[in-house]
């Protein structure tokens, strides 16, 4: 049937939707009538657009049983998974031994941090009791220093006031002999 017929079915089919009775928000209308539209509505697509319709069908048929397939390999796939680890006794045995090693090395770790921590407590208490050694003797040796350098500055001391004593004494001979002479 040409294109036209399409046209024409379909404007049939809103005239006797427009000639239903409404009740509420619904139509009522002849379903025979309506059918035979629709029958006749297909019948006048083009081939291509039925195949294309007949294609589509086969694909979603096709894509179903797909789905379905593996659908049923994952079950049957997690069954036998299932299955398996709940006969492996040996996969149970390798578990707590895992388990157990793990167990082990993680007691192992914490002695050996705690090894760790007070071997580093005590290079922190050598080294704060070497530097508390070192401050002493620095101070010891700056007050030998100091205690050295009062002797000495006691010795120029003296060493100046008989410098000036000394000078006194010249003066004051030359100032005699000065005036022994006039």
């Amino acid at each position: 049937m040409p294109q036209n017929g399409v046209y024409d079915l379909l404007k049939m089919l809103e005239i006797a939707l427009d000639e239903g009775y409404s009740v509420l928000k619904y139509t009522i209308v002849d379903k025979k009538e309506i059918e035979t539209l629709i029958d006749g509505i297909y019948s006048a697509l083009p081939p291509e657009v039925q195949e294309a319709r007949l294609f589509l069908k086969r694909k979603e048929e096709r894509i179903n049983e797909v789905q379905q397939q593996a659908a049923k390999i994952l079950q049957d796939a997690q069954a036998e998974a299932d299955r398996k680890l709940s006969e492996s006794d040996q996969l149970k045995a390798i578990e707590r031994e895992g388990i157990r090693i793990k167990n082990e090395v993680v007691e192992d770790c914490e002695k050996i941090k705690h090894i760790a921590l007070q071997d580093a407590e005590n290079i922190r208490l050598q080294a704060t009791e070497e530097a508390m050694k070192i401050r002493e003797g620095a101070e010891l040796y700056a007050e030998q220093v100091l205690t050295s350098l009062e002797g000495n500055l006691a010795q120029l001391q003296q060493v100046v006031k008989n410098g000036q004593i000394y000078m006194e004494q010249l003066r004051a001979d030359s100032n005699n002999r000065y005036a022994s002479h006039r």
